[in-house]
């Protein structure tokens, strides 16, 4: 596939978005907030009900990335304390093969896995990286009167180019500059589409926006605009971003032939002074309850995406990897497992059925549950994220259909113990997979690479 054939992709990744938030999701208005431009971009293109992120940020972030389900990139939980992290050199990311293909490829925002030499964006595909390199409570730090810079060390918010080494410090990621951050990536990534269009070179914008991520306090541009306090306005930001860039897109002339995707990384905000909700589902983000395993995914693709649609058919945050690979015309690694499964002819409508009938779903390095089809097997019982995780000595299995807010520990009518054939079927897929293809324990050297052998990919769907 020739540059001019192939399609732009622009991802809008949301931190800590709760399926409660958006007005196409049940909440908007209800939420003192009309989220007018999400909402008409969600009838544009396909909405999902049952898209699934994997529990923690960064996990969510390595997923997307490689295609692969975090445990196996050693990326498992957020790094706490400045213990070794981040993706080897091994892995390939979507900018990876991108570049290869001849994309410009660009980052603003959170990174958050991998913060070392060799670690970067900029040495995982993209061209130019601009935001925080790990979480954005540290924007708090300076408030704290506990806090000595000097002591404690500073948070910045970081930009780097490929070929140039470490990313260069900009500015200390500051409670105001987290507040007003948003705004900086937004203008620089419409300078870097427009550059992009201007040479006739297809580009990939991951953009990640600082909202909902705690605080969730708004810019100044948005302060006191919905009349109804910061959360509301928080949701007019991301609003008001959002129909910014899709503007931009329609000013080039390129809105037709760019891949479009607006979605979340984890479930909802949980911390008192920030929390979001999750709408329908119960809990709340590192759980294993349905807030925490769904968020918003809206994908438009005009001519290869049916406009409209909305299902509850399960997809999974490492889909995406070859779906846009598949659109692009670029090929999916085969020397590794990829978890992720190409969703094109679901996303087209050419078929009601996703091409995944479930996926395993850990908090951290422990497997918590695996879900199947409308149906959820719970090893572990913990609601939100203060609250201790308790392994159970039997399974749950919830009918999500019928307990969506999984207040019992099985259906006293029909037990669905037939179910567990299934999710010892797709347990069992992985764990062959792994003999096959050890996983890369988190920290693990740059230059670490595993035994793989990538004939044992594992089962989707039967």
């Amino acid at each position: 596939m020739t540059n001019e054939r192939r399609p732009n992709v622009l991802f809008f990744f949301v931190d800590n978005l709760g399926m409660g938030e958006l007005g196409c999701y049940g909440g908007g208005v209800l939420r003192g907030a009309d989220t007018a431009r999400i909402d008409s971009f969600a009838r544009d293109g396909a909405q999902m009900l049952n898209f699934a992120p994997e529990s923690q940020c960064t996990p969510s972030r390595s997923a997307l990335m490689t295609g692969r389900h975090a445990i196996r990139s050693g990326n498992h939980s957020v790094p706490l304390g400045g213990q070794p992290y981040g993706l080897v050199a091994w892995e390939r990311t979507l900018a990876d093969v991108l570049t290869d293909d001849g994309y410009d490829c660009a980052l603003y925002g959170k990174w958050h896995i991998g913060a070392s030499e060799g670690r970067w964006p900029t040495d995982h595909g993209f061209d130019v990286f601009y935001g925080p390199p790990e979480s954005y409570d540290q924007c708090l730090w300076e408030t704290d009167p506990w806090y000595q810079p000097e002591r404690d060390g500073v948070s910045h918010l970081l930009e780097g180019f490929k070929g140039q080494g470490e990313p260069t410090r900009i500015k200390q990621l500051t409670y105001d500059v987290k507040r007003n951050a948003g705004r900086e990536y937004v203008d620089r990534a419409k300078a870097f589409m427009a550059s992009s269009a201007e040479k006739g070179t297809p580009f990939f914008v991951h953009f990640n926006h600082p909202l909902m991520h705690l605080p969730n306090v708004p810019s100044d541009e948005y302060r006191g605009s919905s009349g109804h306090g910061d959360w509301a306005d928080c949701l007019l930001e991301l609003d008001g971003h959002f129909g910014e860039l899709l503007d931009h897109l329609d000013d080039l002339g390129i809105a037709d032939s760019t891949i479009v995707v607006f979605f979340g990384d984890n479930g909802n905000e949980e911390q008192l002074l920030h929390r979001g909700t999750g709408g329908y589902w119960s809990g709340s983000y590192f759980t294993g309850m349905e807030a925490s395993l769904r968020t918003p995914c809206l994908v438009r693709y005009p001519g290869h995406v049916k406009e409209g649609m909305v299902s509850n058919e399960v997809v999974h945050i490492t889909d995406l990897y070859p779906t846009v690979l598949g659109w692009t015309g670029s090929d999916v690694p085969t020397d590794r497992i990829i978890d992720g499964v190409d969703q094109r002819e679901f996303l087209a409508g050419t078929t009601d059925e996703s091409a995944r009938e479930g996926f395993l779903f850990w908090n951290g390095p422990k497997l918590f549950g695996v879900k199947w089809r409308n149906f959820k097997m719970g090893l572990v019982d913990q609601k939100d994220f203060w609250d201790a995780p308790k392994d159970l000595i039997f399974p749950r299995i919830i009918n999500l259909e019928t307990d969506p807010q999984e207040r019992e520990p099985v259906n006293h009518r029909y037990l669905h113990t037939w179910t567990l054939n299934h999710f010892a079927r797709l347990v069992a897929a992985f764990e062959k997979s792994v003999q096959q293809e050890p996983l890369i324990p988190m920290g693990a050297p740059l230059d670490h690479v595993p035994n793989a052998e990538p004939s044992a990919q594992p089962e989707t769907r039967t």
